[in-house]
């Protein structure tokens, strides 16, 4: 039995790769899921990160079996947005107690996780934390999580490399670049679309390629009826 055993949790939701393998693992400690948060941009239709859309994370939703929650909000108001959205949640669900996240080294972001948290009474887990990126990366590929690149950073990698596969040959690829592999520097961005927290794969196509802010966004359309 573990610290997290029986304990309530939501996830704070990119769709892609790192909260993924933060949802399994703390799955894996007997965590009890009750949602996914994701923050929106303004207009509600695209995740803020990602560039996802609405229907692709409600089709991951599915596939886990769990409810998605989102607020839309700027960059300026982020902070007070995401605690609404927590403090909304706690009264809704009284035995929620943690918010897990992916975050794996980056000290601000574990101050900034822990903080939101606090002001509702929830506790902050970081499943991932101090882990090796590398084998972090590596696990994620060998524990059969299948994903796709959906967005870069156009200085760094160039177009043609998304809506391929998150594998071990895109890993020795960014190596071979002198790159992050697990693109913790913003160097590249995933969607998940199988593996072992879900039912079924989730069902999409490849759309257009956008540009915004200095990145490359692959859309991901949903296929799913009903969606």
């Amino acid at each position: 039995m573990t610290e997290i055993d029986g304990r309530e949790f939501f996830c704070s939701w990119s769709g892609g790769k790192d909260s993924s393998l933060a949802y399994y693992y703390t799955l894996q400690e007997g965590g009890v899921p009750s949602g996914l948060v994701t923050t929106m941009l303004e207009s509600g239709d695209r995740t803020r990160s990602h560039g996802l859309s609405r229907e692709i994370l409600r089709q991951q939703a599915d596939k886990l079996d769990t409810d998605l929650f989102t607020c839309s909000t700027s960059w300026d108001d982020y902070e007070d947005n995401f605690i609404e959205l927590l403090d909304e949640l706690q009264q809704k669900n009284e035995e929620l107690e943690l918010g897990v996240f992916g975050d794996i080294d980056l000290e601000g972001h574990r101050e900034w996780v822990e903080k939101v948290c606090g002001e509702v009474g929830l506790t902050a887990y970081l499943p991932l934390w101090e882990k090796s990126r590398r084998e972090l990366i590596c696990e994620f590929v060998e524990t059969d999580f299948e994903a796709v690149i959906v967005a870069l950073d156009a200085e760094v990698l160039s177009e043609e490399y998304l809506g391929r596969p998150l594998d071990m040959a895109f890993i020795a690829e960014l190596e071979r670049l002198e790159l992050d592999p697990s693109g913790e520097n913003g160097e590249y961005h995933t969607v998940v679309v199988d593996g072992p927290i879900f039912s079924e794969p989730l069902s999409y196509e490849l759309g257009e390629i956008t540009g915004r802010d200095g990145k490359l966004f692959q859309d991901i359309i949903s296929t799913a009826g009903g969606s």
